[in-house]
Parts: C-alpha cells; structure tokens; sequence
C-alpha cells in the first residue's frame, strides 16, 4: 500500500457545509461567499449553489451570468451599480463584406424598443449570410441616443442638419438614395410604424424598384412570414431586400457591445420640400385614448387630493390614467383603468403616483419606455420597475412638480417675448 501524504487529503468540515444548507443561520452568507457559489452536500459530493449563479440587474431582477465569471462580484445584492460594473464583449467588424442598413425611427432623438428590435432581425440577417456583414443604422435630426453600441450599431449615419428635421421625408429620401448608391446594402430594414418607418421605406422601395414585405414578424434570408388582413393571416414570400418590420420581430442585441463607428456621406442633394411641416397640432392630452398616449400621469391609492392631481395632469400636458383601486372606489373612470384587466398601454414615459404595483398594473404598463414612480414604499413592485423613482408624500411632490412646471413655462414664454422684441 501506498503511503499517503496528510496534506493531499480532502478534509470535509460538516459544521460548515451545515451553515452553508442552513439559510438562516448567521453566517450562512459568509460560509457561502467563502465557497463562490459552491458547497459540499451530505454526501461529500461538491454542488453549485443556484441562488449564487447570476447577478441582480438594474431593474432587480437576477440574471444567469452568461459571462463566464465576469459578472461574479455583482450577485450580493447590488442594483443600480450591477451594469456598470459589467464591460459586454466588443463586437468588430473591421472590413465588411456587406451592409445591412437600419433607418430607426428614432422618436424623441432615442431609439425606441420597436427601433431595437429591427436592429436585432438586423443582425439574424447578417448571423445567416456569407461573409462578413455590418448593421449600418442612418438616423436623422437631432440624437439624443448615448447606447448606439449597446444597441448592435456597428456602423452609424447621423444626418442632423436642419433639413431633415421634422417631417422632411424628400429630403431623407434622397439621403437614403445616396446611401443606396454608396453601400450597396443587401436588405434594406425599416420598423413598420406610424413614426416614419412605413412612409419613408414605401418611398424608398418605389424609387429603387424594390416590392417591399411590410407587417413581417418572421424573417430569415431566404423567406419571410408578414401579417395580412388585419393581423389574422400570415403571409410566406421570398424575403426581399426592403423589409418593414413588425414589432417584436426579433430579440434586441443584449450580450455584446458594437463599435458604432461614424460615417459620413459625400452629399447629399438639397430637394425643395413639396411638403410643410407646420408643426404639431394642439389637443387636449384627455382627448387621446390611452392605448395611444404617449405621455400618462397614473393615480393610484396614494392620490387623496384629486383636485391637485387633475391640475398636475393638465400642466404637465399628459393624459389621465388610474390604477384598479382608484376606478373602483369611484375617483376615474373606467376607461381610465391601466392594466390587464383595462387598457394596455405603450406610453414613452408613464408617471405613477401612489401605485404599489398589483401584477395586473404591471402587465399593463409593460411596454412602455420610461416608468416613473411616486410613492412612500420603497420597497414596491412600482419603484423596482421605474427608471427613477421618488420617494415621499405624492401631494407635496406634485405640488412642487406644478410649480416647477409653471416657472419653466413662464421663463419660456419671457424668452420668447425678449427674442420678438
């Protein structure tokens, strides 16, 4: 028999694999952190601990860590610090092959979920060709967006002259015509929506002679599966090069980051506008059904001075929503009611006041882009979702929220005076 060495001898500790089963025990978080996520079970056999894989998102929610250990000091309940922390692998393409051109709607100057989902069928498109392809995004006005490379931009147009501000659609054709002339794209992407996307890409697809595929969901490079008759038949073609994109056509790119390089184009013909844009027209924000508001204020049970909420919707120009609670005990009415079981709405930026949350209220509000929450629980459904949250007595914030609203408005319109003076 071979003598062994009393240092090369796997010693088990059974208080501390104890600890380590015991949730609540003390140091049952030390123990545990101690073993990275890793523990030795009754029968000596060593186990991956599941509560420790993945780290909390910024939204709260945990995540699987797909990163392979790059995300593993993010787990021990941190939040707002967690994406930061994390630095996505670098998606290059240094010398494309082809292009595959995104036009985005780019509402408010942002990228919208519509305008990152057609950026993922983007690169589902590229992932099922030949050769090396890059996503070309062309944007036009003025941009707000800081997370083009988060987004899957490989290559970035941005077209902020004047010209193309508001709604200019000949001028942004005849850029995107020298787009097509310069890049040679092999698809053309465009989302199917009312914010541009189908106007200009029907445009475009009349003037290089493309029949293009609109309302698809379902797309591969060699056929497509669009909506028709109003969204109760699918329709199966040959995918061409000019699609417009239904929402939710594809995953958003999440797990790498793009270089989002700048190009530029040579130039770009001045087109003398058959269409004025005299801006956007006056309505009353309660006039506008839910479903189709942008801007929502939402009352919850917080709300006990409904007069100051009304006067708060009014100055701010958004348009009245309410939770369950507030429609059953009689403050709004039903058509009023946000959620599963009242309207769905997709607002860009919804402003809930004295909302805990109810999973109802929450699949309602699911698509919207921007979630603020007003509210004295910190610890609510509502503020874990909300991009920003504050925390405090829903009267008195309103009531400053009114007063600053009120002042920015009389400071504009004193500028504007001076300025015609």
């Amino acid at each position: 028999m071979s003598a062994h060495n009393s240092q090369d001898l796997l010693r088990r500790d059974p208080r501390a694999e104890w600890i380590a089963r015991n949730r609540l025990h003390p140091l049952h978080g030390s123990v545990v952190s101690a073993d990275m996520g890793e523990v030795r079970g009754p029968t000596g056999l060593l186990r991956k601990n599941p509560h420790k894989v993945g780290f909390i998102g910024p939204n709260g929610i945990k995540r699987i860590d797909r990163l392979k250990g790059n995300a593993a000091g993010a787990g021990k309940g941190r939040r707002s610090s967690a994406a930061q922390d994390i630095q996505l692998p670098l998606h290059q393409v240094e010398n494309p092959d082809f292009y595959v051109v995104v036009v985005p709607d780019m509402v408010g100057g942002r990228l919208t979920a519509h305008d990152k989902d057609v950026i993922g069928q983007a690169h589902k498109l590229i992932t099922g060709a030949e050769g090396n392809g890059a996503v070309l995004a062309v944007c036009f006005g003025q941009s707000k967006e800081e997370h083009f490379d988060t987004a899957g931009v490989d290559r970035l147009l941005l077209l902020e002259d004047e010209c193309y501000e508001g709604y200019r659609p000949e001028q942004r054709l005849a850029a995107l015509v020298q787009v097509e002339s310069a890049y040679k794209p092999q698809f053309w992407l465009f989302p199917d929506s009312v914010n541009g996307g189908s106007d200009l890409g029907s445009r475009l697809a009349a003037r290089i002679g493309e029949r293009p595929a609109v309302q698809a969901w379902l797309v591969d490079s060699d056929s497509t599966v669009c909506r028709g008759a109003g969204g109760t038949t699918d329709i199966t073609r040959s995918t061409p090069r000019l699609l417009m994109l239904a929402e939710e056509c594809a995953d958003p790119i999440d797990e790498t980051r793009h270089e989002a390089l700048p190009v530029e184009l040579d130039s770009v013909p001045a087109v003398i506008a058959q269409l004025q844009d005299r801006g956007q027209v006056a309505v009353d924000p309660n006039a506008i059904s839910l479903a189709e508001a942008e801007f929502i204020l939402s009352a919850g049970n917080g709300i006990h001075n409904w007069d100051q909420f009304h006067s708060a919707a009014a100055v701010l120009g958004a348009t009245e929503g309410a939770s369950r609670v507030a429609v059953d005990d009689g403050f709004m009415p039903r058509f009023r009611q946000v959620g599963a079981t009242g309207t769905w709405v997709t607002a860009r930026v919804y402003l809930a006041v004295g909302i805990s949350g109810a999973i109802q209220h929450m699949q309602g509000i699911g698509q919207c882009d921007k979630v603020i929450a007003i509210n004295t629980d910190a610890g609510c459904d509502m503020v874990k979702r909300a991009a920003l949250s504050v925390i405090g007595d829903s009267e008195a914030i309103l009531g400053e929220l009114i007063k600053l609203a009120e002042d920015f408005r009389a400071q504009q319109s004193a500028g504007g005076d001076r300025d015609a003076a």
